[in-house]
């Protein structure tokens, strides 16, 4: 394996306090060398030891891949005509994901593929060296295996959610797609997936429906996830947190109890502002949670209905305008946030030893990820040590 050096850094992200100013460890006139897969040497521009081959950043900004630690990539159809009307005053519910079910359903292995791939690449060239997907638009026992199997082979984590919604053709017997969620369901899912996720909601499925969902997942070593507090209040943060899940997805709309319950475990709240602009809903308060000393994540929740983007840049501008969240909030739950909610300690940060995975901006600062919203200042990215061709 090669090396290579990254010198000329004009603001260098490591998210390692030991290693640079404040909890993003800021380093200025920096350099990253890259030695095969990872991290070997970070430190001072002009201190850097040579390698293999150099790269000048000219003055420009690095900051580790973005983590993107929700996305629904497996599917077919399109939502455009859902997306309209919801423009146009309809509200947002779960039973519209039962269109993209059927599409999946009728999809071949190839167009899954293929569809897949494209928005893992999509999602790459804005940064994301890191992602996880899920199953959920399948929902019988052959076509969530299918979808998990599909995920496998492109993104980094994959999480059982055939507890996406009740299968349209359970609608008159839920306890029975409980049953089949928990039973045959997960014995065909559980060699693929890592994880086991619920839509703990109205319109899905309630708090006992979905611990008994989460508690078989976890049975069959499965870690859980919850979809926590969308479109009201609920149980969902309070299970994720008695479970100890790795984290609680949307956190919209939470009590005082649900925001201490994050505070004192180690269940990550994780921030999906891609869903609330695409539904015109309420953001959630991610400055309420920072202060209460809970650990933030952001991701796209890239889906066909409710967040058609795959942008990490696109969500940390979001969370700032609407969130409340400073610039070096945003970036930090962007990157080391995700890889606790995945519970990764190899992403997320860039010091010796971690993965590889940086993202070259064209801009002097990652504060331009807010401070020029939809500008495309992706420069360039290295995965696992490899810079990726531009597209």
């Amino acid at each position: 394996m090669s090396s290579s050096v990254i010198t000329g850094i004009g603001s260098l992200v490591t998210n390692d306090p030991a290693l640079g100013e404040g909890p993003l460890g800021l380093l200025e006139d920096a350099a990253v060398v890259i030695d095969g897969e990872h991290v070997a040497w970070v430190g001072p521009s002009a201190q850097a030891p040579a390698a293999d081959e150099a790269y000048d950043a000219a003055g420009r900004a690095v900051l580790p891949g973005f983590v993107d630690s929700h996305s629904h990539l497996v599917f077919a159809g399109d939502r455009t005509r859902e997306f309209n009307a919801r423009m146009s005053g309809r509200a947002y519910t779960a039973g519209g994901i039962r269109t993209t079910v059927a599409a999946t359903r009728a999809a071949s292995d190839e167009e899954l593929h293929a569809n897949v791939a494209r928005y893992v690449a999509e999602a790459l060239r804005q940064g994301t060296t890191t992602i996880e997907t899920k199953s959920g638009y399948g929902l019988t026992p052959h076509d969530e295996a299918r979808a998990l199997r599909i995920a496998g082979d492109h993104a980094d984590e994959v999480t059982y959610l055939g507890a996406h919604i009740v299968a349209p053709e359970y609608a008159d017997d839920p306890a029975g797609y409980v049953d089949l969620v928990t039973g045959p369901m997960l014995d065909a899912c559980a060699p693929y997936a890592r994880w086991v996720d619920v839509f703990c909601e109205r319109g899905a499925f309630d708090g006992d429906q979905a611990r008994a969902i989460l508690t078989a997942g976890a049975a069959r070593g499965l870690v859980p996830r919850v979809h926590a507090n969308q479109l009201g209040h609920g149980p969902g943060v309070q299970l994720a947190v008695e479970l100890d899940a790795a984290s609680a997805d949307h956190c919209t709309h939470l009590t005082d109890a649900d925001v201490d319950a994050l505070a004192s475990g180690r269940t990550v709240a994780t921030l999906l502002p891609g869903a609330e602009f695409s539904t015109r809903a309420v953001y959630p308060d991610a400055r309420r949670l920072i202060d209460a000393g809970v650990t933030v994540a952001l991701s796209t929740d890239c889906n066909p209905g409710s967040s058609f983007t795959s942008s990490m840049p696109f969500c940390v501008a979001v969370a700032v305008r609407d969130m409340r969240m400073t610039p070096d909030e945003a970036v930090r739950a962007a990157t080391w946030g995700g890889a606790r909610a995945l519970r990764r300690e190899d992403v997320g940060h860039l010091a010796p030893g971690a993965r590889a995975d940086l993202v070259l901006l064209d801009a002097p600062s990652h504060v331009h990820l807010a401070y020029r919203p939809g500008v495309p200042l992706v420069s360039s990215v290295w995965r696992r040590g490899v810079r990726v061709p531009a597209a």
